[in-house]
């Protein structure tokens, strides 16, 4: 009857991995039962300090118009300040005083260089100096992204 004796677990035995996963695996069911029996007697009973009374809110009545806004037409008439940047240089307030008509600044860029766009303080794009009917004119040729910080507020 040796046979009998190896079949049966001993009472002092170490559990098995499989028998340690079951009562995880029980214990976690468990937990999780709980924590749905807390969530859903919180949601039927009201809030402490609610009265239980339902908020009224005033009739609201939508407002139609002969033509729906479009998007751009709400920016129309929106005022931006916009700064063409040609290039930057450094000079004492001596030198500044000395300026006048017909006086040279030499820049930081180079002639046919690609100028910086500015719209409210902000580098948006960049592009080149043009000549249209005696005015000058810039050509955007590159729109800059948006600065990381932006793009993480916006989304």
């Amino acid at each position: 009857m040796a046979d009998d004796s190896t079949q049966g677990a001993a009472p002092n035995s170490q559990p098995t991995a499989d028998e340690i996963a079951q009562e995880a695996l029980a214990a976690a069911r468990d937990a999780i039962d709980g924590l749905n029996d807390l969530t859903s007697a919180a949601a039927a009973t009201p809030a402490a300090g609610a009265a239980g009374t339902p908020l009224d809110l005033p009739a609201f009545k939508a407002v139609e118009s002969a033509d729906p806004p479009r998007a751009i037409d709400l920016l129309a008439d929106v005022n931006l300040h916009v700064t063409i940047e040609l290039g930057r240089t450094r000079m004492l307030v001596e030198d500044v005083l000395k300026l006048g008509e017909g006086v040279v600044v030499e820049l930081d860029k180079l002639a046919g260089d690609p100028v910086d766009v500015y719209v409210n303080d902000r580098h948006v794009a960049r592009g080149e100096i043009l000549v249209l009917n005696d005015n000058f004119c810039v050509r955007i040729n590159e729109i800059l992204a948006p600065p990381v910080e932006v793009a993480k507020r916006s989304a």
